[in-house]
């Protein structure tokens, strides 16, 4: 998941800021590819919701819920190894229209491996930014994933900023991975300079072949931590999928090791918190909701 929006009071006497962004999975479920930590690949028996394109017109409603609740940034997934031609026509009408009535929420895209031409025609149609994770390290992503490879998702990454999209790119910690290859991806999310990163904690699902999550919430922790040190505060450090089983009624400790942003609603598909009890937390912390991209 991704946010581009500049975070100028982070550091001042101000009370800190949270952005709110929104996924929606336009295209669920129809995956070939043989990613261990997916959901929608069709090569496990998950129970998911499968379906094709959704009706733009829903998607256009959906972003005005979003905005309604808070979000500011709204990223469109569709299932999927690449941005073919087929989700790049899709991807673009959509965020048209969803411009012509809320021209201020920041459009993410988020469709698999592209190519430099694919991202530029959806630059041209409006998206603000690109979401690709690089999920785990260069050297443990072979046991997680067969169909593809680590080197096709860093160059999807140095594409993106090629064609001046911004670029979300974080990962996913808890995978079985150690803690070297923690360091190593880390370090790789942090060499493509990302506007946002998006971190992720396994999410188990009893038909995936990754059976159980190796990181806890002092772990997790560590993890915010870290990339909070090597990250500027005009950086979005966001944390998405997994929140609320590691930090469920620990928001406060997740928030002051150094993330500003979380993802509202739904996610791919699990559930998330409803989004009016996840504000009530940050307000009962002592946080803001971010309401502009500026701040």
């Amino acid at each position: 998941m991704n946010l581009i929006f500049q975070n100028k009071g982070y550091n001042s006497p101000m009370k800190k800021r949270i952005f709110l962004c929104a996924i929606n999975n336009v295209l669920s479920g129809v995956c070939n590819e043989d990613c261990k930590f997916c959901s929608q690949s069709s090569k496990y028996k998950t129970e998911i919701d499968r379906y094709s394109f959704k009706p733009i017109e829903q998607v256009v409603k959906e972003a005005k819920e979003a905005v309604k609740n808070g979000a500011i940034g709204y990223c469109l997934v569709t299932a999927g190894k690449e941005l073919d031609d087929k989700r790049v026509e899709y991807i673009s009408t959509a965020t048209k229209e969803i411009k012509k009535v809320l021209p201020n929420l920041m459009i993410i895209g988020c469709s698999g491996t592209a190519s430099s031409e694919a991202l530029m025609e959806l630059k041209t149609a409006g998206v603000d930014s690109y979401n690709h994770n690089l999920e785990t390290s260069k050297e443990y992503y072979p046991k997680i994933c067969s169909t593809h490879s680590w080197e096709e998702r860093y160059q999807t990454c140095q594409n993106v900023k090629s064609v001046g999209l911004k670029l979300c790119c974080g990962g996913i910690f808890g995978m079985g991975e150690s803690l070297e290859d923690r360091e190593s991806l880390i370090k790789s999310i942090i060499s493509l300079n990302p506007e946002s990163i998006p971190l992720n904690f396994y999410i188990p699902n009893p038909a995936l072949p990754i059976k159980k999550r190796t990181i806890d919430f002092n772990g997790a922790v560590e993890v915010i931590k870290e990339v909070k040190a090597l990250i500027s505060n005009k950086t979005i450090l966001m944390v998405a999928g997994g929140r609320e089983a590691i930090f469920r009624d620990k928001e406060r400790e997740m928030f002051e090791a150094g993330a500003n942003s979380i993802v509202i609603g739904n996610y791919l598909t699990t559930k998330g918190l409803a989004p009016d009890l996840d504000r009530q937390i940050i307000k009962n912390i002592g946080f803001d909701v971010a309401v502009g991209c500026n701040e």
